[in-house]
């Protein structure tokens, strides 16, 4: 049974204006089912603190190491592949190691060139794009078709899911409107809307032979997005088309979310990547459309991704091969339900990336802390875990457990021992690029007479709100401490709300205006402070920072009788280099009365608090290849434990690591 979502009739005559008003990371300012509004690029900027460092970083490192890399012949992107396609070089090119995904990666790269380029104005990042964007133009055929990797290798379009022709051309239409956005320039929109003409003529009939087609749907938010950027419905259709897609005929398989429509969905499924950029498109159409089976269907597979299949670093996508519960050969991809191994975890970064995504646009949707909870435990974990310190350096997988190299890995070509600057498969890096360079965007939002605050950092917020400019200026060194500062540097004339995201794990919060005493807020929701402000008015808002010793449910067998440990948003490991000398991490175990000291290390991995605790030490014994013996208890003693963020692992060699560390009482 096919659903259809029902497109308003205004929406399917008339093509409105929106990109004159709509400048944000997403233009979403006449969505009329998302209550969260996004503010334009301009009206943020970090000034300082954790995530304008990581901007930084982004600026200064990532950008050249992306552009590095996609011109290095051993690498799975390559950006010669347009040079060789046009004519205009490319002889470097090794078609061999071209992944048929090459391209979207590339856009993310320019996507990522936009987003700096928004905040830092660099005519040299302008005058590159347009000459990167001179190139794909003429790569373009004449309908509107692009695919380098395909005309490359000689195969022929539609015809193969895996051959990522939507995913290419989805990431192309999302950098396209950002770009659009950044510079005020058409050259890449218009490469993009030719795209998406192409992909109108070739699915608007919904040919049975393409019912299930298309593997990572990046085009159903990209399709979204040219539509709120062009105001053309039929970009609408087209995406709602892809939505339906899915699951609309016999022969799917879960491994792309095909077996099932969307709104028959009762849980996450198959390919993590594939499922949260389709969870995330689908957010996206709701929000435009308020079509409410898909908003039901969404909340269910929310449920089951944040009740049984989510790592505690918002990381999710455990398997690297195996079966869905339906018996389809899944990668990549959910497990059954608390199947959630450490040392093979796979917890690719762009699926805990596109976990982020769907829960930021789900926040937007509703203005439910929780989501918000969600997409800031993957940005402080499993999103920077999947990058050095200096940001030159990647992970594919994100482990919670390592034992150095004294063990095999499932050894796949895309996850090596250390982050590499190279990859086989390139989508990561360009993943968490954008990601940092964008993340303005998430931070903050409005909706009628309110500025909400979703992640918390220095900042200036200028925005047009309650009938004139909210103008505040955010101090804080959060994640590290929970004290943040506002000050009103413009206030409007009427009444406006500032909306703070309390965390649920932030229970004895509390709020001060001013001189009032402060009050206390609720956890795990947004705090409503409405007034009429002034300017100078002040806000401080208290959020405790006390570690906290987590245990997983017992069904999770790989941390049974174990525990995590996190200080706010922020999952610690046990990392070797942090070892007293003769001690391994498997001989730790850690009180649940243990107390820790949290000190602040300036110049260890680009400076973070340490956990410092004492935890009881049980020696190993020689094993002997032994697999059991019998258990001989051995004398413990106490010893000194210090941990790091987990994020931060593996930024000093091989190491053993560990997130869960067996309890000792």
């Amino acid at each position: 049974m096919k659903f259809r979502l029902a497109l308003p009739a205004a929406l399917a005559l008339i093509a409105l204006p929106l990109a004159a008003e709509s400048r944000g990371i997403v233009a979403n300012t006449a969505s009329p089912h998302i209550k969260l509004k996004a503010l334009d690029l301009d009206d943020v900027r970090f000034t300082a603190g954790f995530w304008a460092d990581r901007f930084d970083v982004v600026r200064r490192n990532t950008l050249p190491t992306l552009w590095k890399a996609m011109d290095d012949p051993r690498n799975g992107a390559q950006y010669a592949s347009f040079l060789k396609t046009t004519g205009r070089g490319g002889e470097h090119l090794n078609v061999g190691a071209l992944n048929v995904w090459s391209d979207g990666d590339v856009y993310k790269a320019v996507e990522t060139m936009a987003l700096v380029y928004a905040t830092t104005r660099d005519p040299a990042i302008d005058r590159r794009m347009d000459e990167i964007i001179t190139v794909f133009a003429a790569a373009q055929e004449p309908d509107g078709y692009i695919s380098t990797p395909m005309r490359l290798k000689g195969l022929a379009r539609w015809t193969n899911l895996r051959n990522h022709e939507l995913y290419n051309m989805g990431h192309l239409m999302t950098a396209a409107c950002i770009h659009h956005r950044a510079t005020g320039k058409r050259n890449f929109l218009d490469i993009a809307i030719k795209v998406a003409d192409h992909l109108y003529v070739t699915f608007q009939p919904r040919p049975r032979a393409l019912a299930h087609f298309g593997f990572n749907p990046s085009n159903i938010m990209g399709s979204i997005e040219l539509y709120r950027t062009t105001g053309n419905s039929k970009y609408l259709e087209l995406a709602r088309i892809f939505t339906e897609m899915r699951g609309s005929a016999p022969g799917g398989s879960d491994l792309n979310q095909s077996r099932t429509s969307l709104v028959k969905e009762t849980e996450a499924v198959g390919h993590a990547v594939t499922a949260m950029y389709l969870y995330a498109g689908a957010t996206d159409v709701y929000g435009e459309t308020g079509e409410q089976p898909l908003l039901a269907a969404l909340n269910r597979i929310w449920d089951d991704v944040t009740g049984r299949k989510m790592y505690l670093t918002g990381a999710v996508g455990n398997l690297y091969n195996g079966v869905s519960r339906k018996n389809d050969e899944v990668h990549e991809a959910f497990g059954l339900d608390y199947e959630l191994p450490n040392r093979f975890a796979y917890n690719e970064t762009c699926a805990n990336i596109a976990n982020a995504m769907w829960n930021w646009r789900l926040l937007g949707l509703s203005g439910d802390a929780r989501y918000g909870d969600t997409m800031e435990t993957v940005l402080y974990n499993s999103l920077l875990s999947g990058m050095s310190i200096d940001g030159t350096s990647f992970y594919y997988a994100n482990p919670l457990r390592r034992h150095g190299d004294e063990l095999p890995r499932v050894v796949r070509r895309q996850d090596p021992a250390l982050r590499s600057t190279v990859l086989p498969c390139y989508c990561c890096p360009t993943s968490i690029a954008r990601t940092i360079a964008g993340l303005k965007g998430w931070a903050f939002a409005k909706s009628e007479g309110a500025l909400w605050v979703n992640l918390y950092t220095t900042a200036q917020v200028d925005t047009a709100l309650a009938g004139g400019r909210f103008a505040l200026t955010a101090k804080t060194s959060y994640p590290w401490s929970g004290t943040i500062h506002f000050t009103v540097d413009k206030a409007p004339p009427a009444e406006a709300a500032l909306m703070l995201r309390i965390p649920a794990w932030a229970s004895g919060a509390t709020a001060s205006i001013g001189n009032e005493p402060p009050r206390k807020l609720q956890s795990g929701a947004y705090a409503s402070l409405r007034r009429v402000w002034h300017t100078g008015d002040q806000v401080t808002l208290e959020l405790p920072m006390q570690p906290r010793i987590v245990e997983a449910n017992p069904y999770v067998e790989s941390a049974r009788n174990q525990v995590a440990v996190m200080r706010g948003p922020v999952v610690y490991a046990v990392e070797s280099p942090d070892t007293p000398a003769g001690l391994r991490i498997s001989e730790f175990a850690l009180p649940t009365t243990a107390r820790f000291e949290a000190k602040w290390e300036p110049s260890l991995l680009g400076g973070v608090i340490v956990l410092e605790t004492s935890a009881r030490v049980r020696p190993e014994m020689e094993w002997s290849g032994m697999l059991y013996r019998t258990l001989s208890p051995a004398a413990t003693r106490i010893a000194p434990l210090r941990m790091v963020p987990y994020y931060a692992w593996a930024n000093r060699g091989m190491s053993h690591m560990t997130v869960w560390i067996p309890r000792a009482d």
